[in-house]
């Protein structure tokens, strides 16, 4: 099955990354991956990884889905969130909800060794580096809070 996300144009830096944060509508709780023996052992992150040559942020991000959660779920809207951009290292990381209906159990490859469903407001810790630092920005969070509520507008949230 084919995720609903855009393809994005332009010209990417030569070591761009992508995550996907997925959102509950039912729950509004976000997806968090437990990292495994790569740099960053034991943290919290979400879904994603680098842009390969050739490939588009939106072909990567599909692949970095599949690949690390084990299949492709049903993907209701991807909306952009944040475009890190580091000129002196040539990095750029693209950070991307995913919302999805229902809470889903990923099948995680040797990358991660546990996954988490929680609230903004009681993510796991530690979390990665470049996810804290995404999370200090109000503006981010902001963002966050604002697709909860046009979003999930008429969902359940008594979970």
């Amino acid at each position: 099955m084919k995720a609903n996300i855009k393809p994005v144009t332009g010209t990417l830096l030569s070591n761009s990354s992508v995550g996907a944060l997925f959102l509950s509508e039912s729950t509004l709780r976000y997806l968090f991956v437990l990292r495994n023996g790569a740099k960053y052992d034991s943290t919290w992150a979400y879904p994603g990884g680098k842009v390969e040559r050739g490939e588009s942020e939106y072909e990567a991000l599909q692949r970095e889905i599949q690949e690390e959660l084990g299949h492709m779920p049903n993907i209701k809207k991807t909306i952009p969130v944040e475009k890190f951009t580091n000129t002196k290292n040539n990095f750029t990381y693209s950070t991307y909800v995913c919302l999805v209906d229902n809470e889903f159990i990923p099948i995680l490859n040797n990358e991660h060794k546990g996954y988490a469903w929680s609230k903004l407001e009681s993510y796991p810790k530690p979390l990665h580096p470049g996810v804290f630092n995404t999370f200090r920005f109000e503006e981010i969070l902001d963002k966050l809070k604002t697709i909860e509520q046009i979003m999930c507008s008429d969902t359940i949230r008594d979970v």
